[in-house]
């Protein structure tokens, strides 16, 4: 079972010059839309005498969402390769602009596609590709007579403790690999006094 997703580690920069056009790629570790949107809105009042914006994002470690935007320059041609190399290089929770300064001549399709498409791979080429796991998360509750066979279990399956509280009764949050999560929900299911139902994504 597939349980990993690579995206980048932190922004990072490429750039493409091609007879006087020059394309300064910019890609950022996501999470939202939201996100997006901001960084967005700062590329363009940073380079607000750029002719194009051009971008594309992924979102989503399981069966990612995308999208592309060519900001004004012929249809499929700035977006689309982008977008391209996100793909090809596997990541996701990303977006990937190119700020084009319009040099006087004319480029052509072929030449754009290349032109956005060579500055986004050296901005991939230049960024920290890290290896992250998808998981799943569960809530627990329990008495205290059940907290040592409880902690136990989390530190033989090496589970990662998202939330606590212990009042009147525990509660415990934990998050495991995807490919984990079915087996270790049994251990708990089978251990009397103890409930276990799924949890939402923290």
């Amino acid at each position: 079972m597939e349980d990993s997703f690579k995206t980048i580690e932190k922004p990072c920069e490429g750039y493409f010059k091609d007879k006087g056009s020059k394309f300064i790629a910019y890609a950022y570790p996501v999470k939202n839309e939201e996100e997006i949107k901001d960084l967005l809105a700062r590329i363009k009042k940073e380079h607000h005498s750029a002719r194009h914006h051009c971008y594309a994002w992924r979102l989503g470690e399981e069966d990612p969402q995308s999208r592309a935007n060519d900001d004004g320059e012929p249809s499929l041609t700035a977006g689309k390769p982008i977008l391209g190399q996100l793909q090809s290089y596997g990541v996701t929770n990303i977006l990937l602009i190119v700020v084009r300064y319009f040099g006087g001549i004319l480029l052509g399709t072929s030449g754009l596609i290349n032109a956005y498409r060579t500055a986004a791979g050296d901005a991939l080429n230049n960024a920290t590709i890290r290896t992250g796991w998808i998981e799943r998360f569960f809530e627990l509750h329990f008495t205290y007579e059940k907290m040592n066979e409880v902690m136990l279990i989390v530190k033989q399956e090496n589970l990662n403790v998202v939330k606590t509280r212990f009042e009147e009764s525990c509660q415990l949050v934990f998050s495991v690999k995807k490919s984990e999560a079915q087996r270790v929900e049994t251990i708990f299911q089978n251990i009397y006094g103890i409930d276990i139902k799924k949890a939402e994504t923290c």
